[in-house]
């Protein structure tokens, strides 16, 4: 039986979520990193966008970070991420939208010369200070995680170590506990281990590790 392939990149947020989701809900799969400096053909083969992650399923690719998080809950759900409101779909929308635009424009300001970097640190802090005030609950939309948790949470997290120190100085009491439980989370330790770089030849590497 062919395992679903997932080309990944360890660091990448995009990447870390799709994992996440992968790893709950059970489903395993051939995990093939990939360095973005020096992609194998098969990923850009596999890939029309040539972004990870990519998930090579036997009928189908999927290379957008969410439809292989919604793929894996149809696989299987056991905690009821997909137990919340249409809001958390909105705001994984704009996660993915001007949060990461300004992300970017924070983090990369070298790249984006005609950018205001202080204007996109502003429109990053009010989204942060927007899930803050959300956060009433242990989580976004109740007191276990649900989709938009992990699908938002390695982009605070991105964020946050920018400047960890200036990060932690931020009044948001309840986004930096949010942050933590995540980051102390055995389903994000689980899959963050070091894999070398892939290449046609190399044996299976199996994703998790243990099901």
């Amino acid at each position: 039986m062919m395992l679903p392939i997932l080309y990944s990149f360890r660091r990448c947020p995009y990447a870390i979520r799709a994992r996440m989701a992968l790893c709950y809900s059970g489903v395993q799969c051939e995990l093939r990193e990939v360095v973005l400096r020096d992609k194998a053909p098969e990923f850009l083969q596999a890939s029309d966008s040539g972004t990870v992650p990519t998930l090579v399923l036997k009928d189908q690719v999927l290379d957008e970070s969410f439809d292989i998080m919604r793929w894996a809950m149809d696989q299987s759900d056991p905690e009821g991420w997909l137990e919340m409101p249409e809001a958390g779909y909105d705001l994984v929308e704009e996660t993915d939208g001007p949060f990461k635009r300004a992300l970017d424009r924070t983090k990369y300001a070298s790249r984006y010369p005609d950018a205001n970097k202080d204007d996109h640190l502003r429109t990053a802090q009010e989204f942060l200070k927007k899930l803050d005030s959300m956060l009433d609950k242990q989580h976004l939309f109740a007191d276990t995680p649900r989709l938009a948790d992990v699908a938002i949470f390695p982009f605070v997290r991105q964020f946050a170590f920018i400047d960890k120190t200036w990060f932690d100085a931020q009044d948001w009491p309840r986004l930096h506990r949010w942050l933590e439980s995540h980051l102390a989370s055995e389903l994000f330790l689980n899959v963050m281990p070091k894999y070398p770089k892939w290449q046609s030849g190399d044996g299976k590497t199996l994703f998790p590790q243990t099901i």
